[in-house]
């Protein structure tokens, strides 16, 4: 079986109850809600939260593979981790191990359901153990110290000829149950990576974002 789990937590200091603010005329879980509800390879979405009201606005989605998980209050503090609830949410299903488990950030709106499969894909494909996504980062970067990190200055490539890095963008990752288990983390072991188009690199985490993100939504809204 392969399970979509977002954690969304009520607790937000950055902007309160981020997780159903209104972005593009829905509330924000519900983006990523219906990619992975409508992800060709996604068998059951769990959205794993500890709050009433966010429950109540996830069940008016009315997404057939979408269930809600009451995490722990414990694991949904400011200073729990990701991994945590994972861990809490995969004992309490009684997972198997063969199960793959797609963490999925609501924060990434811009997930959309065929970088779910085709991500998925590319998992097996590669015959690797693990997965997340990126983009290409085309700058430079430099230490504090006034080192570069990633180029060398004195021959400075055109943008063009420069292969760049790869950046997480946080908006998915993948394991088997067995080996978030034993790990204990999210990655593990020979690790693919699925690139996403370069805009997709924009999460949300202050007001600003929301306006900087609905634009690109609409500009890539047939993407």
């Amino acid at each position: 079986m392969n399970i979509a789990f977002i954690p969304v937590r009520g607790g937000s200091k950055s902007i309160p109850l981020k997780n159903i603010k209104i972005l593009a005329g829905h509330p924000l879980v519900y983006w990523t809600a219906t990619a992975a509800n409508n992800a060709k390879c996604i068998d059951k979405v769990v959205i794993a939260t500890d709050n009433n009201e966010i429950k109540t606005t996830v069940e008016k989605f009315n997404l057939p593979k979408v269930e809600i998980y009451k995490r722990k209050a414990e694991n949904a503090q400011d200073y729990s981790t990701t991994e945590s609830v994972m861990l809490e949410y995969i004992d309490a299903a009684n997972l198997h191990n063969e199960d793959y488990f797609f963490l999925i950030q609501a924060t990434s709106p811009l997930l959309k359901s065929k970088h779910i499969d085709e991500m998925f894909t590319k998992l097996i494909t590669d015959n690797a153990d693990s997965a997340l996504t990126c983009v290409r980062n085309k700058r430079f970067y430099w230490s504090e110290k006034g080192q570069p990190l990633n180029y060398d200055y004195k021959n400075r490539l055109r943008r063009q000829d420069f292969q760049g890095i790869m950046m997480e963008n946080g908006a998915c990752y993948i394991n088997s149950v067995k080996n978030i288990l034993e790990y204990k983390n999210r990655l593990s072991g020979k690790i693919s990576i699925y690139e996403m188009p370069e805009y997709t690199s924009v999460e949300i985490d202050e007001p600003d974002d929301f306006l900087l993100i609905e634009k690109l939504m609409e500009k890539h809204k047939n993407d």
